[in-house]
């Protein structure tokens, strides 16, 4: 018997059992986005039906708000329990918000011998554009039914293409998908709406800065610290790495961490970085300095110790210079200007939160941002 052509030889059990089970993961896994994709187009079709029958059912006056409750009732009796109240809403609010997505090659392939195809001919008039079509296959492919329902709380368009794109780029889950829409991150992030309208585009390397980057205030109540002041910088590293996914999506697009309590030796004095990055877009070392009170004057002189070090004994060809980051609980906004002010490489003040403030508190949060990009 012959073996498939440039398929490696596996010479023992280990090696065996190991391609077995990543075997298993891989199609398990194209199990589940198929299940994910065919739920969702579901759901899609049910909201056309709704949507079609509330503009043209010859009876929908008679039921008016009692519409769904009514649908509800029917299909109980008829043994679909799934299909709830809740649910037929969300199911229309879909269709209402993603009208095209049966354009998409994901939705013609399930629909081939489904009479529903038909549908194809009825919303014919609404064709999107070629790479429109592309993007909303892209979403269908990637995301489950449950990311959908997050993104319909946006109110508006683009701040739901804003979390589509983030979505898939960082290969979200729902929970991560809900944080970052429940801590106002479109708001805080300053959106730009241009580099940022579809999941097909990419942030060119040239059109992003440092200060497009590192935001004023970054909100880490993920951590579960109590707000008091017996907790050291350690706890709160500690507690970072332990909720790395949690932080990289607080801090944005493009870190990649490196390590942790880097250290630094002049004549046998050991000085330690509390945190390394890289970032892949801005092509350099971000170091990360965690201050458990307020930001002094003296902190940016170290910071520039770390970068000066960092430049010329860890940085490769091709990089850019390091960038440092000095996160702190407070900071007064003169002493961080005269402190950073000259310094050969680029240090960022910013400060962090172990609790989601009030809405009027991230109002003013929201607000400087906007002033920083402004």
């Amino acid at each position: 018997m012959k073996t498939i052509k440039n398929t490696p030889p596996i010479n023992n059990l280990e090696s065996l059992a190991a391609t077995i089970q990543q075997t298993n993961s891989f199609f398990l896994d194209k199990v589940q986005r198929q299940v994910n994709t065919a739920l969702t187009l579901r759901n899609w079709i049910i909201g056309y039906y709704i949507v079609e029958y509330e503009q043209s059912g010859k009876d929908r006056a008679d039921y008016g708000l009692g519409l769904f409750k009514a649908i509800a009732k029917r299909l109980i009796k008829m043994k679909v329990k799934s299909l709830q109240e809740r649910n037929l809403y969300l199911c229309r609010d879909f269709y209402r918000a993603y009208p095209q997505i049966l354009q998409t090659v994901s939705a013609k392939s399930y629909l081939v011998d489904f009479k529903s195809l038909a549908i194809l001919q009825t919303v014919s008039a609404i064709l999107p554009e070629p790479d429109e079509t592309a993007n909303l296959n892209l979403l269908l492919t990637n995301l489950s039914f449950s990311h959908f329902i997050e993104l319909l709380k946006a109110d508006t368009d683009v701040k739901r293409r804003f979390y589509e794109v983030h979505a898939i780029r960082n290969n979200w889950g729902v929970r991560d998908l809900k944080r970052a829409i429940d801590s106002l991150l479109y708001e805080r992030t300053g959106l730009s709406t241009d580099k940022e309208a579809t999941p097909k585009k990419h942030i060119a390397q040239n059109d992003v800065k440092p200060e497009d980057v590192f935001r004023n205030t970054y909100l880490l109540e993920f951590l579960g610290l109590e707000e008091k002041p017996s907790y050291s910088e350690s706890d709160l590293e500690e507690s970072i790495i332990t909720n790395l996914q949690n932080f990289l999506i607080e801090m944005g697009r493009g870190f990649c961490f490196e390590a942790t309590q880097k250290r630094i030796t002049f004549d046998n004095r050991h000085y330690r970085i509390d945190l390394v990055f890289y970032h892949r877009i801005l092509k350099c070392h971000i170091l990360l300095d965690l201050k458990i009170g307020e930001f002094d004057h003296s902190d940016s002189g170290q910071m520039n110790v770390y970068l000066n070090y960092y430049k010329e004994n860890e940085s490769a060809n091709g990089d850019n210079d390091p960038i440092g980051i000095i996160l702190c609980s407070g900071k007064n906004e003169a002493l961080v200007k005269y402190a950073t002010m000259g310094l050969p490489q680029q240090v960022f003040v910013s400060k962090y939160l172990i609790n989601l403030p009030s809405e009027k508190e991230l109002q003013k949060i929201i607000e400087s941002e906007k002033e920083k990009i402004l």
